[in-house]
């Protein structure tokens, strides 16, 4: 934006010097009145080719910047969506592993319910048979002692 204010303020600078320049050569100039108005007409001419000239440039630039700038937009577009794409297929990958591990958990929990269940049934077991012997001691003590 700022090369375009700096473009205007150029043309109207030469355009200025041009008038000036002209105004200047007439004065001084040992022509005609003929002569010195077809001077006048060349010169404007000039000037007015030439500023169609800078006038054409400028365009052809914005139409340069413009092009550039949807070049910009798509690569940043292009790479928004691989960024996302990215980011899903992280997070899907942490999500599996995340299942993975309550799988592991889970299974392992079980395991471990199961193990304690069966440690659990095994000293019932025991402390069972250790009762009926204690209650057998007991009973064959008791019948063997005479009273």
């Amino acid at each position: 934006m700022a090369e375009n204010e700096g473009g205007t303020s150029g043309l109207a600078w030469f355009l200025a010097g041009l008038g000036i320049g002209t105004l200047v050569g007439v004065l001084y100039a040992p022509k005609a009145g003929k002569e010195t108005r077809e001077d006048l007409v060349k010169g404007a001419r000039e000037a007015s080719d030439k500023a169609a000239e800078l006038v054409e440039q400028g365009k052809q630039k914005a139409t340069e910047y413009v092009e550039q700038g949807r070049q910009y937009v798509e690569q940043g577009k292009q790479k928004a969506a691989e960024l996302v794409e990215e980011g899903k297929r992280q997070a899907k990958e942490s999500v599996d592993k995340g299942r993975e591990y309550y799988d592991k958990g889970r299974t392992q929990w079980t395991q471990y319910v199961e193990k304690g269940k069966g440690l659990v049934n095994e000293q019932q077991a025991k402390v069972g048979a250790a009762v009926e012997a204690g209650k057998d001691a007991y009973v064959n003590t008791t019948v063997d002692t005479p009273v």
